[in-house]
């Protein structure tokens, strides 16, 4: 079975440092679709098998909007127009995709977004996708801070 960590950007033994020790900067985005807010269900840790907004972590010398954009292309397959900045949360996870790393930390920007293009999974990250709308259902507490922001 592959690393995880492979598919990253940055080398497995170096990712797996990083992960270890050093909180990630990452975009997540609030979809509004359909007249709800659009939400994945998670196939990998952080918060594996759980329904949340797509997100990823943001590359060297990548600007904040445009790892919001490559993020809809790459988790949604679709392209976006961002409606607002919602702001800098913090997320603290007990587990992580890596084996032998028990914690991850993320310096989460969160972004509200409008699709200009057919959302679809496009990627390993979501096993599927689904619109929530209010009174909206129980959901993991940083999403629903997200909603509460917005």
């Amino acid at each position: 079975m592959s690393d995880p960590s492979d598919d990253q950007p940055i080398p497995g033994a170096e990712w797996r440092t990083i992960v270890a020790n050093v909180p990630l900067v990452s975009v997540n985005l609030v979809v509004e679709y359909d007249g709800g807010i659009l939400l994945g269900k998670r196939e990998n840790e952080p918060a594996n098998g759980e329904w949340f907004v797509p997100g990823g972590t943001v590359l060297k010398n990548e600007r904040l909007t445009e790892a919001v954009h490559r993020v809809a292309a790459d988790e949604l397959g679709c392209t976006i127009e961002i409606v607002e900045s919602l702001g800098v949360f913090e997320h603290f996870y007990d587990t992580a995709e890596l084996s032998g790393i028990d914690s991850k930390h993320y310096v989460a920007n969160g972004f509200v977004v409008k699709p200009t293009s057919e959302p679809t999974v496009s990627d390993d990250q979501h096993d599927g996708l689904r619109v929530v709308s209010e009174p909206y259902p129980e959901l993991h507490p940083y999403v629903q801070r997200y909603l509460n922001e917005r």
